[in-house]
């Protein structure tokens, strides 16, 4: 029975194998024999052409008759098309307060004289009649240029845009901070719009602090790179952060990685800890992005930023920004560093390239600002006296607590039990201020920020101190904001 199986199946091969061996199935091409598979051949061809004489499918037409146009037309006049904005809200619908007179220590709101700590006047230098005498150069000054220049400049800086007196500003800047060289941008923003972008691509590693106010943010948006955030203003999240990017990208060693950081915090009023900020730098090898726009002319013995207070050699940060409407009372920006970092931007920077450049007289008034700064040290000491006046007079403030450093010109107060919603929060903090506003003429305000703004920190109030306030204005303002949060928030804790 087994042999008979036996025969069966080599029968079976045979004629299989026979079947495919046909004469024409073998060949010999350029002396190389060709098994082949004829019979396999000829099936895959028929399969072939007996698709390719199939119609291929269409989907019946449907006749345009008058019951579909009409069904037609009624589905277009119940079209709606989605708005281009959203709906206004009533935050939206919220109008801010409009100041009638310089932004000064003392202000005009609704026809009413209001001391004002919303103004980020530092030294100042707008308004006050004591500075008027050694300001009177300034306005001279500013008046030469509109009269030598003119208003505007009508083109950026690389097509005929560029004017003498923005050339004398970049070098005065460079010169007051002891960098080779600096770079002017026409907007305070548009320094970090620009400058971030220019330098970190798609692929570079950014390790930012959680905090930075908006203009990092979109700086950072735009520039495509991977952004990791730390907690804010923590050297021990900073460090377990770059450990972590170092070591688990393993390209990590052939990326360009930045830390970018504040060196007064807009959002919190607090102070970077630059001296731990360079080590972990030089430790793992990163470059440092720094904006001194609430630094510059305040913190250091000669008003020289972070850098000075600290000091560190300006050289261990590789790019600085800061914006000139704080301390220096004028307009636009700067980016300062080595001759590379600077030149790179005139030809890649957008802000640089396609603004029209900055306004000359605002480049001659920041000179002239940096000139009276230099002049006038007691300035420094004048703002950092009244830092600490009203740092004391609100260290027994209920339902609030200062968030802010000591020596910070942003003295930054939080509500002391959170309601759990920021937008209830941003409400209570808002009544406060229009109270402050109101009942005592004290112009304060709360930490509002946009919706493209992604913060992570709290909402709180938000003062700004002036080397032109007086003992008068600040006692004023603490007396009033202790009486408005206990009104306001007595009952909601």
């Amino acid at each position: 029975m087994a042999a008979a199986v036996t025969d069966i199946v080599n029968t079976a091969v045979d004629w299989v194998t026979s079947a495919f061996e046909v004469p024409l199935a073998r060949a010999v091409v350029f002396g190389v024999h060709i098994g082949g598979h004829w019979f396999v051949e000829v099936v895959l061809l028929v399969v072939i052409i007996f698709l390719l004489s199939q119609k291929s499918y269409k989907p019946p037409k449907r006749p345009l008759t008058k019951k579909l146009l009409k069904e037609i037309d009624e589905l277009c006049d119940e079209w709606v098309p989605e708005s281009l904005i959203p709906h206004p809200t009533e935050e939206m619908q919220c109008e801010p307060p409009v100041l009638e007179s310089a932004a000064g220590p003392h202000t005009v709101i609704n026809g009413k004289e209001v001391v004002n700590f919303t103004s980020a006047n530092y030294l100042g230098l707008i308004g006050h009649e004591k500075l008027l005498e050694s300001m009177q150069l300034s306005q001279e000054s500013c008046t030469a240029a509109l009269k030598k220049y003119g208003v505007g400049s009508c083109g950026p800086r690389g097509f005929y845009g560029t004017i003498d007196v923005h050339l004398d500003c970049e070098a005065r800047i460079a010169k007051f901070l002891g960098t080779p060289d600096s770079i002017l941008y026409s907007y305070g923003l548009s320094t970090m719009f620009s400058a971030i972008p220019a330098f970190c691509k798609k692929r570079d590693i950014v390790v930012v602090d959680e905090g930075v106010h908006w203009g990092i943010q979109n700086g950072l948006y735009l520039s495509r790179s991977t952004i990791v955030h730390f907690k804010h203003n923590d050297m021990e999240s900073l460090q377990n952060t770059l450990e972590k990017v170092t070591v688990e990208n393993k390209r990590a060693k052939k990326l360009r990685r930045y830390i970018v950081v504040e060196a007064v915090y807009q959002n919190s009023g607090q102070i970077a800890p630059l001296d731990e900020i360079i080590r972990l730098k030089e430790k793992y090898r990163f470059r440092v992005l720094m904006d001194e726009s609430n630094s510059f002319g305040v913190l250091g013995s000669t008003g020289r930023g972070l850098t000075e207070f600290f000091g560190v050699p300006t050289e261990k940060i590789d790019i600085i920004t800061a914006a000139m409407g704080h301390a220096l009372a004028t307009e636009g920006g700067f980016c300062t560093g080595s001759t590379r970092v600077i030149d790179h931007q005139r030809l890649s920077s957008s802000g640089y390239v396609f603004s029209a450049s900055l306004p000359p007289y605002l480049a001659s008034a920041a000179i002239t600002a940096i000139d009276v700064l230099e002049e006038n040290p007691d300035l420094i000491v004048k703002l950092k006296e009244n830092i600490a006046v009203l740092w004391q007079e609100l260290s027994d403030i209920k339902y609030l607590s200062i968030a802010s450093n000591p020596l910070s010109p942003i003295v930054f107060l939080r509500l002391e039990n959170s309601t759990g919603s920021l937008k209830n929060d941003l409400h209570l903090l808002e009544d406060i201020a229009d109270r402050m506003l109101n009942e005592d003429s004290v112009f304060i305000v709360a930490s509002k920020r946009s919706t493209l703004d992604k913060c992570r920190l709290p909402v709180g109030i938000r003062l700004f101190v002036s080397a032109a306030h007086t003992e008068s204005d600040l006692l004023k303002a603490s007396e009033s904001l202790k009486r408005a949060a206990a009104s306001v928030l007595a009952g909601s804790s």
